[in-house]
């Protein structure tokens, strides 16, 4: 497929790394040439230095023949114009990034009438998988799939836990369950029965829900009580603004601290009954002062990483009871784990995933990024007459980074086996390293290119998640 990104920050250079492992002919366009040295250093694609609004330049690089342009650049308005420009020359389909809480209330008619197929807002996508999480009875991540019958969860293996120092093969594991990986030291290892289970690794645990909540509690991972009375916010944001909004939905207490004056005022009109606070963060006075030992959640989500990991930990030692940190930065996730931050979300990962989704096709029917982008959970229709159809799963040449972890089939949850066969009225559940996910397009899509374009079309049009209010 020829896909044209236009703009290469965090968002754009996530994109760039995980389309060019599955041999998508890239073509980034940006005005920063320095950023754009940096991937033509570590990517096989095409750069041009440029105003990616331009017609000419659009014309001159052959947009009319790419099957998809994705605008990420740092100004919605240049997004949206890209994208209309894209479209009038010939592209056949265009996502634009718009964030912009005052554009919200025009996504549709963006969509009808100016042409954009898709528009993403990374923010407010955000700020729903902080409240998925707020709710979430785990005190580490976990995900659900499969219409919720089958979930994924991230536990961190502390000292107390009786795991520690077995090898898998003599650990009572349920029957619904397998362990797809293991962190340790930044180190991603994909076990076997014989790989021993250490103190303070990270272990990915997928399976049938109950069996895997039933695992986690024997692991060590403390259950949490859901009811969510009192939110404290730190950074009043594009984010700050989607959760405070969010949480008044639910009837939640929240308490929102900015540094910034004027933006304080704005927050304090425009939400109804969200207490506006002016002042620092990471004031430990303030902190007190607020009752941070109170709050159910505290979540940092300013638009400094450093930020939101000091005033977590202060919030941590306070005493609030859930900390959730917002974090770009993927190398800062081993130092979560050390301090004790409860979450942590990145905006880029979750823009990634909602934009591979489309990318990959209308039976890719979720995506979610792992371990700093490392790993995906990725779950999938397969199409008819595809290699992973119809065979035991021990005749398939299926890599050690790839995990068939769960199928869907007549409502009812199969963990896998070698003699396990995959129909094309499943669905999948793959856990897979970022570097097969090239081999796991060729199991489950049709030789030859696997995604139409009629399916990215219609999966545009129907996955609104993120865009939507």
């Amino acid at each position: 497929m020829k896909i044209a990104i236009i703009g290469a920050g965090k968002v754009g250079y996530q994109l760039v790394e995980s389309l060019t492992k599955e041999n998508h002919d890239i073509t980034v366009i940006d005005i920063n040439q320095v950023i754009l040295d940096k991937i033509n250093d570590n990517f096989d694609a095409l750069t041009i230095k440029g105003n990616g609004i331009s017609s000419s330049l659009l014309k001159g690089m052959g947009i009319a023949d790419c099957d998809l342009l994705i605008a990420v650049t740092n100004s919605d308005e240049s997004n949206i114009v890209a994208c209309i420009t894209a479209k009038k020359i010939g592209v056949k389909t265009a996502i634009a990034r718009v964030r912009n809480p005052e554009y919200v209330v025009e996504l549709e008619f963006m969509r009808s009438n100016l042409g954009i197929d898709y528009i993403i807002n990374p923010e407010h996508a955000t700020a729903n998988e902080i409240i998925r999480l707020l709710l979430n009875t785990h005190a580490s991540y976990a995900e659900d799939f499969a219409k919720g019958q089958v979930r994924m969860s991230e536990i961190l293996l502390e000292a107390s836990s009786g795991l520690a120092g077995k090898q898998i093969k003599d650990i009572n594991m349920p029957g619904g369950v397998i362990i797809t990986a293991i962190t340790r030291n930044g180190e991603v290892i994909i076990p076997n029965g014989f790989d021993y289970i250490m103190q303070n690794d990270t272990l990915y645990v997928m399976g049938e829900k109950n069996a895997v909540d039933s695992f986690a509690k024997t692991a060590g991972v403390r259950l949490v009580n859901n009811r969510v009375k009192n939110v404290m916010i730190i950074g009043g944001g594009k984010i700050g603004y989607y959760l405070a909004k969010g949480l008044e939905r639910l009837d939640i207490n929240v308490k929102l601290i900015e540094q910034d004056l004027e933006r304080c005022r704005e927050l304090a009109e425009s939400l109804n009954n969200t207490l506006v606070l002016h002042g620092d963060g990471t004031d430990l006075t303030l902190l007190k002062a607020e009752n941070t030992e109170g709050m159910d959640a505290f979540l940092a989500v300013t638009g400094y990483d450093e930020e939101n990991l000091l005033v977590s930990l202060l919030a941590k030692q306070l005493g609030a009871r859930k900390v959730i940190a917002k974090v770009s930065r993927s190398n800062y996730t081993s130092v979560l784990e050390t301090i004790g931050i409860d979450n942590a979300v990145s905006p880029k990962l979750i823009t990634a995933s909602d934009i591979l989704r489309i990318v990959r096709g209308g039976r890719i029917v979720s995506i979610s990024l792992l371990i700093g982008g490392r790993a995906e959970v990725v779950e999938i229709i397969p199409q008819e007459d595809t290699p992973i159809l119809n065979k035991p799963l021990k005749e398939l040449d299926i890599p050690k980074g790839i995990i068939i972890g769960a199928i869907l089939r007549n409502g009812k949850v199969i963990i896998p086996n070698g003699d396990s066969v995959i129909k094309s009225t499943d669905r999948v559940i793959v856990f897979t390293l970022d570097s097969h996910i090239e081999k796991v397009t060729r199991l489950f899509c049709k030789k030859g290119g696997g995604l139409r374009i009629n399916e990215l079309i219609n999966s545009a049009k129907n996955a609104g998640d993120a865009a939507s209010m």
